[in-house]
């Protein structure tokens, strides 16, 4: 199975890394189409009224003219973006969409930093932390989450978090795999300290698992289906969908953007909402399309696709108008406890729902 389903780069936050790809993304600017400056914007045009349906309101902005320069990475979860670029759902909503694909976290995000992208396909602890850094963005749509594509993984005698006391666990620090496992003892009355951490890749904690060098292991997919077909006395534990969103990823456009090109936000969303519509009715071929962009099969994939929740319009708009924020602030809270961050925020200072709001049921 590719390992290209979710890809460790996306995953980590070093902070130290960031200004050095800066430097490099810099550097390398005039020869890579990902980093390629943006086009000037038109002039910003006042956002419509909600309107009663997705359609009026889609109809009542035009976007601004200039290309809008998307940072995506290859994660099932951004998929519905390939999928629109594949089936010419930009160019039917009136946009120029340039959709880049980057091979890290860092790379990513240094490109944001930058100014060398418009906007990003994220994970939620990683918007919060740019944010915190003083990345001038703002989180418009809530893409995906994980439900049993993340999980804890382990074998009898130990069958429930609560069996983990005193337990040796193999699992990648500072990336969602942390955030998980931290999230998972406190739902169970108990902290990292409770436990033996093992440092270990996320490509590496099932296998160490499976040898009996740890007695659990926090991991991803693909490893998670490696890890059970070796041994059918592992089980998952706890996966991720206990806490909705909790492993997740967010749309972020930078704010400079955000102030010239409302329409083009407006309709990036309602584009989104469009291709996720094909993604349902259309399955095979959506999921052909996102395998193909990552450099895998669909075979290869099946297992990722069916362990993550890819949110239409409706589901979006519901989270960001519900309790995402304080989803947002559960994440928060166990990034800082694991270094992730260095201090909390408020996450409602990221999030707009305006965009969402008139397209979205």
């Amino acid at each position: 199975m590719s390992t290209t389903t979710r890809p460790a780069g996306r995953r980590l936050t070093a902070i130290a890394v960031l200004a050095a790809s800066v430097a490099i993304l810099a550097a390398a600017c005039s020869s890579s189409s990902a980093t390629t400056a943006p086009s000037a914007a038109a002039p910003a045009t006042t956002a419509p009224s909600v309107e009663a349906s997705t359609s009026a309101a889609a109809a009542a902005c035009t976007p601004e003219t200039g290309t809008f320069k998307m940072g995506t990475e290859p994660w099932l979860g951004y998929g519905p973006w390939w999928v629109a670029d594949n089936k010419g759902l930009f160019k039917q909503n009136g946009l120029d969409v340039k959709v880049s694909s980057f091979t890290t976290d860092d790379e990513i995000n240094a490109a944001l930093v930058a100014g060398q992208i418009d906007g990003a396909n994220i994970a939620t602890h990683t918007a919060m932390r740019l944010a915190q850094a003083g990345t001038p963005i703002t989180a418009v749509l809530v893409l995906d989450q994980s439900n049993t594509a993340d999980a804890v993984l382990a074998a009898p005698p130990v069958t429930s978090i609560a069996d983990l006391k005193g337990k040796k666990i193999a699992y990648e620090e500072g990336t969602t795999s942390d955030i998980l496992l931290r999230y998972a003892l406190s739902q169970n009355g108990m902290t990292i300290n409770d436990v033996v951490k093992v440092p270990t890749s996320a490509a590496d904690a099932g296998t160490a698992a499976i040898a009996k060098r740890v007695d659990a292991a926090v991991t991803y997919e693909p490893y998670l289906t490696a890890a059970l077909q070796q041994d059918p006395n592992f089980k998952l534990i706890y996966t991720a969908d206990q806490k909705p969103g909790l492993i997740s990823d967010v749309f972020v456009v930078r704010n400079d953007v955000l102030g010239n090109r409302p329409c083009q936000i407006q309709t990036l969303i309602k584009t989104w909402g469009d291709a996720v519509a094909y993604y349902n009715s259309n399955g095979d071929d959506a999921k052909a399309i996102i395998a193909k962009a990552v450099g895998a099969t669909p075979d290869d994939l099946k297992t990722a696709f069916d362990g993550v929740k890819i949110y239409d319009l409706a589901e979006a708009k519901a989270l960001l108008k519900g309790d995402f924020a304080t989803t947002m602030t559960d994440i928060m809270k166990i990034a800082v406890a694991a270094g992730i961050m260095p201090a909390e925020i408020d996450p409602t200072q990221i999030l707009d729902t305006t965009f969402i709001d008139k397209v979205a049921p």
